[in-house]
């Protein structure tokens, strides 16, 4: 998802179309479209360098050497032709550039979407982009003191970006992603109001004046939903702000109420062609947009993290092809579509692995579409607890062993001992694998990619659809740091809040040990019966120590 944060740094287009003055800017216009070329940077540089050390760390030992070097063979080429053409003189080679960026925005996520073509998608993102921003340049043709202001906006934006995404943690890659999602609003939002007070002259006379006014309002709106909304959900995986859902009373009669006003600045930004209502109606659109980012998005416990991460990352996109379209900017228009219905597709996914649908997930509804309306089910029964030699006994007795992370071992962070312990336990002949749930973790494929950092095997690492088949036929299945997504009530209860949701079915093994600080809920905020089978067995305490328990009892019987 990162790539996405990166193509969506598009956004520095609008900025540039609108940058003038000299070396710096001379007047508010222009000043605005520096600020949103300075942030699309940031998103650019750290994008693209978070994704590279992603893939990284996919990477094995028995993996042919890369040359990636030689990608910038056919982006000189692609560069190169369109310098070539410009200087000929040919007048459509502007949007034939813009058409060929646009095609390797669309193979960058296509490529991202399968481990042996990733790092072509990679490549794919940084030559479409790159292009793209290029043939800007080359449309505009600036004057060196502008050329050089852009430069500077470029090259330090960049810089911070670059920073950011060699500093960031892995386990802290949903807080980032979320955070270049609010530069994307914070862009859009900028370009919008800049792109008013430029083009306002000619609003009384051209043909295309409302649908260009209706652009700039929506890319407003829903650029401040994305701002405001992704610095809560920053807050939220931070830390700073509590994971819970904030349920303000009255809050749908708010976002309506909200929403209304948005309806009704925009009828009047409509009725009076005056800039100074125009603008303060934009002003307005800003101001309850943001209110509304935070009152939904709040609303939205720590659970649903993985699609509000998705949303956003669709209601980015959206913004960008509303500048597309203010701007009559292809490029733009292209990539903003491509990203918002690409994350409105991932969103679907997430809600479809939750059997929620999404309008419940944004509400911050609670329930699934299946659930009942009568009593949950009862918890009977006592739980088994077991220590860590009674746990490598079981270890070295199993010959199929399963191991189902969630994101406790995110936080405990985990995953080094257990990529040591399965290592040990591959070369013994055990057969180990890795089932992740599709929204385990706070945003989609965090847990791969954690488990990749400390060295596992990718193609040991199976989604559920593919492993969840297996459980009974599995020896031993150990769940370290997950809770809702192994759930057994989600199947046998049909009035619990969780009904209906897909979820690996541990407790189908012949043995299960599952490792949690306590006894405690989920987020979903309901027990877990699996606790209290008579195949489970419960390894309290933090789960990095006591994989490093069990890790150095494995090695001292070797």
């Amino acid at each position: 998802m990162s790539v996405t944060n990166a193509i969506s740094g598009i956004t520095a287009v609008g900025g540039l179309l609108q940058m003038g003055g000299g070396l710096y800017p001379s007047n508010s216009v222009e000043a605005l479209a520096a600020t949103a070329a300075f942030i699309s940077f940031i998103n650019i540089s750290g994008g693209f360098l978070v994704t590279q050390r992603m893939l990284d760390m996919f990477k094995r030992p028995t993996d042919p050497p890369e040359h990636m070097y030689l990608y910038g063979i056919p982006a000189a080429a692609f560069v190169g032709g369109y310098i070539y053409a410009m200087a000929k003189g040919y007048p459509e080679i502007h949007q034939m550039a813009y058409l060929g960026s646009s095609l390797c925005c669309v193979g960058a996520l296509g490529g991202l979407s399968n481990q042996k073509t990733s790092r072509l998608g990679n490549s794919l993102g940084i030559i479409g982009v790159g292009s793209g921003l290029v043939a800007t340049l080359g449309m505009m043709n600036p004057s060196a003191e502008v050329l050089t202001q852009m430069a500077a906006a470029a090259i330090g934006g960049s810089a911070i970006g670059t920073v950011i995404a060699k500093k960031i943690e892995i386990t802290d890659l949903p807080q980032l992603v979320a955070a270049f999602h609010s530069l994307v609003g914070a862009a859009a939002v900028l370009t919008c109001l800049a792109t008013y007070v430029h083009d306002f002259p000619s609003f009384a006379t051209a043909t295309d004046a409302n649908v260009i006014k209706t652009a700039l309002f929506l890319g407003t709106f829903i650029g401040g939903v994305t701002f405001s909304g992704s610095l809560i959900a920053y807050g939220k995986l931070q830390g700073l702000l509590k994971s819970s859902p904030m349920l303000l009373p009255g809050r749908h009669a708010l976002n309506a109420a909200l929403l209304a006003g948005n309806v009704g600045a925009m009828a009047y930004y409509f009725l009076d062609p005056s800039m100074a209502v125009g603008l303060s109606m934009l002003g307005t659109t800003t101001a309850l947009s943001c209110a509304m980012g935070v009152t939904l998005t709040s609303a939205i416990g720590g659970a649903d993290m993985p699609v509000v991460i998705t949303v956003l990352n669709s209601y980015s996109g959206w913004a960008l092809c509303a500048e597309g379209f203010m701007l009559n900017n292809n490029l733009m228009t292209v990539v903003g579509a491509l990203i918002g219905s690409s994350g409105a597709i991932l969103s679907y996914i997430m809600c479809k692995a939750m059997n929620r649908s999404l309008p419940n997930v944004i509400l911050g509804g609670y329930g699934t579409s299946s659930t009942g309306g009568g009593k949950p089910m009862e918890i009977t029964g006592t739980h088994s607890e077991i220590n860590v030699d009674g746990a490598v006994d079981m270890i070295k007795n199993a010959k199929r062993i399963i191991i189902t992370p969630g994101y406790g071992l995110c936080v405990a962070k985990a995953q080094y001992p257990i990529a040591e312990m399965v290592q040990i336990l591959q070369s013994q002949g055990k057969n180990v694998r890795f089932a992740i749930h599709p929204v385990a973790g706070r945003m989609p494929g965090q847990l791969n990619v954690l488990l990749a950092e400390a060295g596992v095997p990718y193609d040991i690492v199976l989604e559920m659809e593919e492993i969840n088949d297996e459980f009974p036929e599995t020896d031993l299945v150990l769940v370290i740091g997950a809770n809702d997504t192994v759930n057994s009530a989600a199947e046998d209860d049909p009035n619990s809040i969780i009904a209906g949701m897909p979820v690996l079915r541990v407790w189908k093994a012949h043995q299960v040990i599952v490792m949690k600080r306590s006894l405690g809920v989920g987020y979903a905020a309901i027990d877990n019966p699996i606790f209290f089978k008579p195949n489970s067995s419960m390894l309290l305490g933090d789960a990095k120590k006591t994989c490093d328990a069990i890790l150095n009892r494995i090695k001292a019987t070797e």
